[in-house]
């Protein structure tokens, strides 16, 4: 099977009837942990599945990024929801989100140290022994970065990717937010990661809060954000791009309008 192409939706819950009615609809993305293992899938996503829509199992409790090996159980969690969804592929974060049995509930940036890189290719690789498909990684959105980081993010990915095999999630909004925060050029970031890795994007909307740009998925997608991801469109266009949404939906025209200026920004067919 082939991965994403065309332009995409998170799935959830609250707008699966807006999502269902999509006439271009060519892929969604599901928070994998969000999905039982015990019965069937959310009816929802067993019909998109029968409509030859394909579906993408997005992990966010892995903690790929935690000093702790991962837990079996949660890669066995999700390898199951890829063969029950037939995925093409799944995806992940750089991140973490655990430590010494305590959670989080958030993703957690890691320093960009050799010995992180470490940790990360053993966790991907313990997890991707046990997939059924490929893995995607996720940079995340920091809103800081740690004092003895060794290097660029460019060249901390890079090296995760390199050392691993995976595949590359990129989240335009989050290359936007880290810049934006950090007074980094977004440019300079994009014109040394391997964009022919790219899986798929992530478009979301964010606001500023406190002096810092904030990644919230539940405002509109930013005019800054859509240039930007016209810009990397130029530079090499990936096979997919999907807009996040969570909470604060609003009314189906907007999310319309807002799915059609990422097919615009990336020049693919409209779904709506």
């Amino acid at each position: 099977m082939t991965g994403p192409h065309g332009v995409g939706i998170g799935w959830r819950p609250e707008i699966a009837g807006f999502v269902a009615e999509l006439p271009g609809l060519r892929f969604v993305e599901v928070v994998a942990e969000t999905v039982p293992i015990a019965g069937p899938p959310p009816a929802g996503l067993v019909e998109l599945r029968e409509r030859g829509v394909t579906v993408v199992p997005h992990g966010v409790r892995l903690s790929l990024g935690g000093a702790e090996p991962v837990e079996p159980a949660r890669v066995a969690h999700l390898a199951t929801v890829a063969e029950l969804l037939a995925a093409p592929l799944v995806s992940e974060h750089i991140a973490f989100v655990r430590a010494g049995g305590l959670e989080a509930g958030h993703l957690l940036p890691l320093p960009r140290t050799r010995e992180a890189v470490d940790v990360v290719c053993a966790n991907v690789a313990r997890t991707q022994a046990e997939l059924p498909v490929p893995i995607a990684l996720e940079p995340i959105a920091a809103l800081f970065d740690w004092p003895d980081d060794e290097l660029d993010e460019a060249a901390f990915l890079g090296e995760i990717l390199e050392r691993t095999g995976a595949l590359l999630l990129l989240d335009i909004a989050n290359v936007h937010a880290n810049a934006r925060n950090r007074g980094t050029d977004p440019l300079a970031l994009l014109d040394r990661l391997p964009l022919d890795r790219v899986a798929y994007l992530h478009v979301a909307g964010g606001a500023e809060h406190g002096g810092f740009y904030h990644d919230t998925h539940t405002d509109p997608v930013n005019r800054e954000v859509l240039e930007l991801l016209g810009e990397l469109c130029a530079r090499h266009r990936p096979p997919a791009a999907l807009l996040e949404r969570d909470g604060h939906y609003p009314p189906a025209a907007e999310l319309r309008t807002e799915l059609d200026a990422v097919a615009d920004a990336c020049g693919f067919p409209v779904v709506t």
